[in-house]
């Protein structure tokens, strides 16, 4: 039976030049960067390279990258580092409806230690609309995190206009400066990202997204707000022997870092004709899942990643349709791969006007480096048939 994977947004096959990139660290070059030795020195040159690797897609200085063990450990040093650092303060901080659930669970879990948290909505499409962040905006305010791309549905934020509302707060006479944050987990190698014209103070990335391996990810932090600088400044999770500019203390998963590393230098120079040819596939899939009867798109048509689709279909379950296209050797989801096992309606969802009955309808398609013309044909042909099968037996119909 065939195995295609349409489920790139929850992670990625290792690329083999990375894996390539990557095999001498296991064995021969394994020394510990903290080391002073030759061994040390080489992993400590390695690592200071992929650092610069990972700067240089996104605009940033290599000494900005600070490298982490996924991209919920990222998420979590942004929003709890910029409240322990704001010691004996009120503090408030701003964040989406949409939000991926590991910046979502950290700022529940920050408002039970009584910080104020904004919620700010989105419209059908899942966009946030600046004016509301602005208006949102306290004396007290210390962070705004505001997803990139959307994980679920692929929308894509005006992140550059919400950037310079928190840089024109900063310039107004706030009390302490407004730190702007973007979860770019799933943006990160598939669209132009610049730190500096987007004006983002912090940005999470992943490598597992990019075809690089599970265990690297890393937090890139402005200059200004590196703790040896002045400035809002981060507090560390962890603290131990000063890894990271001593804001992630733990030896360096080099192996990993390097694969990270070589993951972002692909990315950089295929990112244009891959999210050309993306694109196309993605745009000939909501072409024709639209004509299935009673099939509804979540979020913009064009206005989103190249590699990410999310449908909703009236009268069935997204978890019965994705076991049925298992079993045809299609593997898809329902939302987040974080939270797929949960039997609520996705918060994504219900936050751009969904029913739970919709949401509980949805199918999350996302596309990659492997994905084929003929994988995608396949898709459409065998999708109309499992619909057609299911509302037959539908309970809800």
């Amino acid at each position: 039976m065939k195995r295609i994977y349409f489920d790139y947004a929850a992670t990625t096959p290792v690329d083999n030049r990375v894996f390539r990139a990557m095999k001498p660290y296991f064995s021969r070059k394994f020394g510990n960067t903290m080391s002073l030795h030759s061994f040390g020195r080489e992993a400590k040159i390695a690592l200071e390279k992929s650092r610069e690797q990972v700067a240089d897609l996104i605009g940033a200085k290599p000494d900005e990258i600070i490298f982490t063990g996924s991209a919920t450990e990222s998420n979590n040093l942004a929003l709890k580092g910029a409240v322990f650092a704001n010691r004996n303060k009120k503090k408030h901080i701003i964040v989406s409806r949409i939000e991926h659930p590991c910046i979502a669970e950290s700022a529940n879990w920050l408002e039970k230690q009584g910080v104020r948290i904004t919620r700010i909505p989105v419209d059908r499409y899942g966009i946030v609309n600046p004016s509301e962040v602005k208006k949102a905006i306290t004396k007290e305010t210390i962070l705004v995190s505001i997803i990139q791309a959307s994980n679920e549905i692929g929308t894509i934020q005006p992140i550059e206009k919400i950037g310079e509302i928190c840089h024109a707060c900063r310039q107004a006479g706030q009390e302490k400066k407004i730190l702007f944050h973007t979860d770019a987990a799933q943006s990160f190698g598939k669209i132009p990202i610049d730190v500096n014209k987007l004006k983002i103070d912090l940005l999470t990335a992943s490598s597992h997204k990019i075809y690089g391996p599970k265990g690297a990810a890393c937090l890139f932090v402005k200059q200004a707000c590196l703790p040896d600088r002045q400035g809002v400044g981060l507090e560390p999770l962890l603290h131990g022997g000063g890894q990271e500019r001593g804001l992630r203390s733990s030896t360096v998963n080099l192996a990993a870092v390097v694969g990270f590393a070589r993951a972002s230098e692909i990315a950089k120079k295929e990112m244009k004709r891959e999210s050309q040819r993306l694109a196309k596939l993605r745009d000939k899939l909501i072409k024709n899942i639209l004509k299935i009867e009673n099939s509804h798109l979540n979020g913009p048509a064009q206005k989103r990643l190249p590699n990410i689709l999310n449908f909703w279909f009236s009268f069935i379950e997204g978890e019965s349709l994705a076991l049925r296209l298992d079993l045809e050797g299609i593997a898809v989801s329902t939302g987040s791969a974080c939270s797929s096992l949960t039997l609520e309606p996705s918060p994504v969802l219900l936050a751009i006007g969904l029913k739970p009955a919709q949401a509980h309808g949805s199918l999350r398609i996302s596309l990659g480096r492997q994905t084929t013309g003929k994988e995608v044909d396949y898709l459409l042909k065998v999708l109309p048939k499992i619909v057609k099968k299911l509302r037959k037996i539908s309970p809800f119909r």
